[in-house]
């Protein structure tokens, strides 16, 4: 269709004639009403973004003389987040002579991921940061699954 047929026709109808595709043969235009498109666009951007997932680092702290009953806790606790999709940051701190066991806080960090195996999965091993030693879990791919089906 010529350009001077087109624009007469969008007149006509009460719409803007907006060029699509300009590199093709013949350039290609559609009839359409720009704000309503433009609105449409914005609406469609801000449920994308909705939808969206944040995802929050939950820390969680103990010390290597924390008793196993409050490290049952805490592992309920990761489990938990670890179901709403957040990643755990375990941090054993040691304070003055403890620092001579940092095999006892490694035992920990091991006990409690071994604890939430199946809702998360070791992202960084446990490792030392001046007096703190460090591990972060991640979401386990099939935990969601998990979590939907004991719901069901």
């Amino acid at each position: 269709m010529d350009i001077a047929q087109a624009r007469a026709v969008a007149e006509e109808a009460g719409l803007d004639l907006i060029e699509v595709a300009p590199d093709g043969d013949p350039p290609v235009c559609r009839l359409l009403d720009w704000g309503r498109f433009r609105y449409e666009q914005k609406k469609k951007v801000k449920d994308a973004q909705k939808r969206s997932k944040q995802t929050e680092v939950k820390d969680l702290r103990v010390r290597p003389n924390t008793s196993t009953h409050d490290i049952d806790f805490k592992t309920r606790n990761a489990i938990k987040f670890l179901q709403k999709g957040h990643k755990v940051n375990f941090t054993v701190i040691f304070r003055g002579p403890e620092l001579r066991h940092k095999d006892i806080g490694r035992d920990q960090l091991l006990k409690i991921a071994e604890g939430c195996k199946g809702y998360g999965e070791i992202e960084v091993q446990p490792r030392m940061e001046g007096r703190r030693m460090l591990m972060m879990l991640v979401p386990a791919a099939g935990a969601a699954e998990k979590d939907s089906a004991e719901q069901a």
